[in-house]
């Protein structure tokens, strides 16, 4: 029974976060009230509260959540034959397969990251949580001598993450993007950035 019960609260907070996702998604945070989230849901408030104080509690558990799926696709990452094909099928999946709405959800809580200290906080603790777990594959696709050892890890970890928020924006403001089309395109600069040599400055000779 007790194993039971932790299901079913699993699987509750599953179901409010599922529904606070489509409700942020479809009117923004701010325009987003707790009873929306609620009726969305399919529970009482006084339920909904039990499991989720505030929306920046529920930012949080959305935020918990996708740092749990992305662990497994960093593992499965480097998992992959090779470092590019990993990183492939990793792009394909954010970049493309992503529904419209997760993509308006990234987009909402980067917009409302600017403005909300607490959901500034969030976002960084998973944006610093991703760059460790990049960088770290970057340093063994290092080792096996599939991208430059001399590389930048910190640096080309910024431009890649700048190149996919980019996309990922994109998509979210241009319904008639085609992220597809250009991801190969992406993929060859990022191959390009990582296995290169940096490009030097004629007049100084720095990179």
């Amino acid at each position: 029974m007790r194993r039971a019960n932790v299901q079913l609260k699993a699987d509750r907070r599953s179901e409010i976060l599922a529904a606070a996702q489509a409700c942020f998604a479809r009117s923004g945070f701010h325009q987003t009230s707790m009873q929306e989230i609620c009726t969305e849901a399919g529970m009482s408030p006084g339920n909904l509260y039990r499991y989720f104080p505030s929306k920046e509690a529920i930012i949080a558990g959305i935020a918990e959540r996708d740092r749990a799926d992305a662990a497994q696709q960093f593992a499965d990452l480097d998992r992959a034959g090779n470092f590019f094909e990993g990183l492939a099928l990793l792009a394909q999946h954010h970049l493309v397969e992503q529904s419209a709405e997760e993509v308006s959800l990234c987009a909402e809580i980067m917009t409302e990251s600017r403005r909300n200290p607490a959901v500034a906080r969030i976002y960084q603790d998973i944006e610093s949580d991703m760059r460790t777990r990049f960088i770290a594959s970057l340093r063994r696709a290092a080792e096996r001598g599939e991208v430059r050892r001399d590389l930048d890890f910190d640096g080309a970890v910024t431009v890649l993450f700048a190149l996919a928020d980019g996309l990922s924006w994109r998509r979210a403001v241009e319904p008639s993007f085609n992220a597809d089309a250009v991801l190969p395109l992406l993929l060859g600069m990022v191959e390009h950035l990582l296995t290169k040599p940096a490009f030097v400055n004629n007049k100084t000779g720095e990179p």
